[in-house]
């Protein structure tokens, strides 16, 4: 994360490959998991939620929207905050890249992302996609 390239995991026994990285065990085939595996950037959304109700602490303004991201390369997806469009213009299949944060305020963690915006790719079809049920 230091450099701006997102490392996954992948497993040795099913070939997985877990972004963001876990430490441990395949939780699919229990194998240690093996080899570094450079993911991403870009991704596509596999399910999302507007957030429109306030709570203590908010620092994001209403509406916003969370989602799960499948990174180009990763079997697994990651939840991030989409931003740099309407809310309501966000769907499944919606091709994102991530914003960076200032190096500056970059440390070893996801949060050198400040949010994913749309790159205006035409849309993935999530039904033909590796890990689509």
């Amino acid at each position: 994360m230091l450099e701006g390239t997102l490392i996954g995991k992948r497993c040795p026994g099913c070939s997985l490959v877990y972004f963001p990285p876990r430490n441990g065990v395949c939780p699919k085939c229990a194998r240690i998991l093996g080899d570094d595996v450079v993911v991403g950037p870009r991704g596509t959304i596999t399910t999302f939620c507007v957030v429109n109700v306030p709570f203590l602490g908010q620092k994001i303004k209403l509406p916003y929207v969370a989602a799960q991201i499948l990174l180009d390369g990763a079997d697994i997806s990651m939840q991030h905050l989409i931003q740099e469009c309407e809310a309501t213009d966000v769907r499944i299949g919606m091709r994102v890249e991530p914003v960076w944060k200032d190096r500056s305020e970059w440390g070893p963690s996801l949060e050198n992302i400040a949010h994913f915006r749309p790159t205006g790719e035409p849309d993935r079809d999530m039904g033909t996609e590796a890990g689509a049920s």
